[in-house]
């Protein structure tokens, strides 16, 4: 019915994976890489899909005040970012061009391989020039082209990987390095917007004209490389400038699944259970986290608006960038401190 009211918006039925066809005879991706809607997602908390962006008016009316995420297809088309910054395509030199050579970016260090977890332990924020990462890059992908030339010659279909001198030319250990969350506005700290440079290439989405953002930020795989699930305190508008992100979500109401750390602790806002080896004699109720989630897929100039609150963990593609918008939501913006008492009496109350 929703299709038939909204033909732009469209619902994956509870259980269903949507399949991708592969460019150049490669077939299917794999059942793990593909769209999914868990047995137990309630049809109400399902992601909605739309082919084109929403108007400004819609997604206040319609979209936002649900608090539940959707998809939009071609939100970046057109934008300066989407046809400068993409790797493929010399990216990489305009990128290394428009910030230069002095820039130095904060990045994530991960001890545990291709997985950034978010306790202090698991990683460290280390401070790099701008322009080293990207010469690694620029590195990472003559490896990948040198390697598919190679398997084009041989007539093998096997997956391109990096020489070992071409992986650790331009950076120790950089599979392992992570551009995350890099300002581009923050309105609270300009100090911090190394990237602020980068400003001049956005787009506006136009269904959020009018947002007061906290913050802009830039994000950068080199490699293939996995974040951990936790949920964000403000709203946010993912969107994928170049490569591919599969991203699983869990509604706040899922909470139980997904054992999160002490609100008082570090990281309080990051499960405890690992995503590549979960531990489900110490996490019993894990082992339903996957019943209770959904998976969708965001390829170049695709947006997801995950609202403050959903958990959410991320699988970037080699070489992948994005940005995302942070913007309190209403109720939080509305949110009296002298209140607080009260409105935990009610919800303490509504959990009885």
């Amino acid at each position: 019915l929703r299709s038939l009211l909204h033909p732009r918006c469209f619902v994956l039925p509870t259980g269903v994976t949507q399949k991708k066809k592969l460019p150049d005879g490669q077939g299917m991706q794999a059942e793990e890489d593909a769209e999914f809607v868990g047995a137990r997602v309630e049809a109400g908390l399902r992601a909605a899909r739309f082919s084109s962006p929403p108007s400004s008016e819609e997604f206040a009316a319609s979209i936002e005040p649900k608090n539940v995420p959707a998809v939009f297809r071609g939100v970046l088309n057109g934008s300066a970012a989407s046809s400068r910054w993409d790797p493929l395509h010399g990216g990489l030199d305009y990128l290394l061009e428009k910030v230069g050579p002095d820039v130095a970016v904060e990045a994530m260090m991960s001890s545990t391989g291709h997985v950034f977890y978010g306790d202090l332990r698991s990683h460290e924020r280390v401070s790099i020039p701008f322009s080293t990462f990207m010469h690694s890059c620029k590195s990472y992908l003559g490896g990948l082209n040198a390697a598919d030339d190679s398997s084009k010659d041989k007539g093998i279909g096997e997956e391109p990987t990096c020489s070992e001198e071409m992986c650790s030319a331009s950076l120790e250990n950089s599979e392992q390095l992570y551009l995350a969350q890099v300002s581009i506005l923050n309105t609270e700290n300009k100090e911090r917007c190394s990237l602020e440079v980068l400003k001049e290439d956005i787009q506006e989405p136009i269904f959020l004209k009018g947002r007061p953002f906290s913050s802009i930020n830039f994000w950068m795989s080199r490699a293939h490389m996995r974040s951990s699930t936790h949920y964000d305190p403000h709203h946010n508008l993912l969107c994928v400038v170049a490569g591919c992100k599969k991203v699983t979500l869990w509604s706040p109401s899922a909470s139980p699944f997904l054992y999160p750390m002490p609100v008082y602790g570090e990281a309080s806002n990051h499960s405890c259970v690992s995503i590549e080896e979960p531990d489900y004699s110490s996490y019993t109720r894990a082992k339903y986290m996957k019943e209770y989630s959904e998976r969708v897929v965001l390829n170049c100039g695709d947006a997801l608006f995950i609202p403050e609150g959903w958990y959410h963990q991320v699988d970037s593609d080699d070489l992948t960038i994005a940005i995302n918008f942070w913007w309190k939501s209403r109720i939080m913006t509305e949110m009296l401190e002298h209140m607080d008492a009260y409105y935990l009496r009610r919800i303490l109350r509504r959990t009885k």
